[in-house]
């Protein structure tokens, strides 16, 4: 029997990647005709090509969605959108090993993340096809009994949805599964480092046959494509996770054209940790929270809250373990740790740790790019642990999307609440406390969309996620998500006939 190289077994994984955008239903190249390299971040090497996008092709791919709400996907009803969705559900199961070891290979994310993470993108969907045909208005009462007056719910129309590089089908199923649900039909930007895998699930949209124009797929530089997607008249809403440099501008952009956004933004979130936790449970959640998906995570824990009784002990077992992580291939299950996205995350990540030295935090554990003999290529950094962080340096207020830890010391619940609030940002928390009262206490108090007691990075479709100041607004998932992409229209209908004076409102 022949036997086959670990590259020969990944390509036929991999199977032939789509290297068009998907605009109303057909495989096209961009209108200009040019493309752009997608980088493997393990290898730094070009693996595949995508089209580069202009704001031709976003009048496009507009234009399609447009024609589908004025047409088979607008007469869809719910509950055959729900059989759409759920069929969709089922592909990306079939398809899950080549769906995320694309997204892998495209964003370096490790292939025991992305596999899980297809699963949920498949929850997702069938979550949100459940509530495709329960989507319903009310009969109200007026005090009038000559009116019947009741409201319905109807899609708003075509969405605009901007995708970050760091979960693309994960984040595109938060956003596009609700919508669709609701009867919108979508247009996706995809991140620039990451075009492949939303892709190949433009590959089962289109199998599992949903009307031409309800799911289109652009790829294109950000500041030209994104920007012109939030900036058009077509687009009736706008989803956008992203930083929040680039999401007030997406704000801004589709406040010229009087559109509703839906914001999920930077973080800085505060693990806090107090000295009654178990601290064995407390460090692998850390550790995960800043860790996983090499730190690139809206929500991870780059602040480390400590109560001072156990700082020298946790920081002790932060860094032992912190200095075992596996850094290889994304691809390999072993690897516990895999490569930021691009040079330039690397270049960024960097800066912030020669920051943290320069303004005298201690440098724990880490703080360079991962030498030769570690990882031969990529963009590998060390996972990096800081202590005496105070509170004006940049490690503790700016957002790093790295794998940089930076502890600060607690004396008391108070100065806890201080100093976890003290940031711009709000979109996540954790509180590791085995005291029930105080963890609720701690919940109630610290101003950010989500909170975890004793766990971290945890996810649901059930469950509202989102930010508040910084972080963004509007909240994706759970049972109003629907609703969300919907607007509601009241409707009056008299009931005796009788001709009025015109100049006399009727009595209500």
């Amino acid at each position: 029997m022949t036997s086959i190289t670990q590259d020969e077994a990944r390509a036929d994984v991999f199977g032939d990647l789509p290297n068009s955008m998907y605009i109303g239903g057909a495989w096209t190249a961009a209108a200009c005709g040019a493309s752009m390299e997608s980088i493997d971040p393990s290898t730094g090497k070009v693996w595949t090509q995508v089209p580069a996008g202009d704001v031709a092709d976003v009048d496009r791919a507009v234009a399609a969605a447009t024609a589908a709400m004025e047409g088979e996907w607008g007469a869809t009803q719910g509950p055959a959108r729900a059989r759409l969705l759920n069929k969709l559900a089922d592909l990306v199961d079939r398809d899950a090993d080549r769906l995320a070891a694309v997204e892998s290979r495209d964003n370096g994310k490790l292939i025991r993340e992305t596999r899980p993470a297809v699963g949920q993108v498949a929850a997702w969907l069938r979550y949100f096809a459940g509530a495709a045909d329960k989507i319903a208005g009310h009969t109200l009462p007026t005090g009038d009994p000559n009116y019947l007056v009741y409201t319905t719910r109807e899609p708003v129309g075509v969405v605009g949805a901007i995708i970050p590089f760091n979960a693309p089908l994960m984040i595109t199923a938060m956003k596009v599964a609700p919508a669709l649900a609701a009867g919108c039909a979508v247009v996706i930007k995809t991140a620039d480092q990451t075009p492949t895998s939303t892709l190949l699930l433009a590959e089962l949209v289109e199998e599992a046959g949903f009307p031409a124009g309800a799911f289109n797929v652009l790829t294109g530089p950000g500041v030209v494509v994104g920007d012109a997607l939030a900036r058009h008249d077509g687009v009736a809403q706008v989803s956008f996770t992203g930083s929040t440099a680039v999401g007030t501008s997406v704000m801004k952009a589709a406040a010229e054209h009087v559109a509703p956004v839906t914001l999920e933004l930077g973080g800085k979130s505060p693990n806090i940790v107090f000295a009654d936790a178990d601290l064995d449970a407390a460090v692998n959640g850390v550790i995960g929270g800043i860790f996983a998906s090499t730190g690139q995570m809206c929500i991870a824990g780059g602040r480390l809250l400590v109560q001072e009784t156990v700082h020298d002990e946790l920081v002790d077992r932060l860094r032992a373990r912190a200095e075992t992580i596996l850094l290889g291939d994304p691809q390999d299950p072993a690897s516990e740790m895999g490569p930021l996205v691009s040079e330039a995350q690397l270049n960024k990540v960097l800066d912030l740790v020669a920051s943290g030295v320069d303004e005298g935090a201690t440098l724990v554990t880490g703080g360079t790019r991962a030498a030769p003999h570690r990882v031969p290529d990529g963009y590998f950094v060390e996972p990096t642990i800081f202590a005496g962080v105070q509170p004006h340096m940049r490690l503790a207020r700016e957002e790093v999307f790295g794998p940089v830890l930076a502890v600060v010391p607690f004396r008391d619940e108070e100065h806890a609440i201080e100093l976890g609030n003290d940031t711009e940002f709000g979109l996540a928390g954790g509180v590791w406390t085995k005291d029930v009262q105080r963890a609720h206490r701690m919940a109630r108090r610290l101003r950010c969309g989500v909170v975890w007691i004793n766990c971290y990075r945890n996810y649901s479709p059930h469950v509202p996620f989102g930010g508040m100041q910084q972080s963004g607004f509007g909240r994706e998932n759970g049972p109003d998500a629907v609703l969300d992409y919907t607007q509601v229209k009241s409707v009056w209908l008299e009931l005796s006939g009788a001709t009025r004076d015109p100049f006399t409102l009727p009595r209500s």
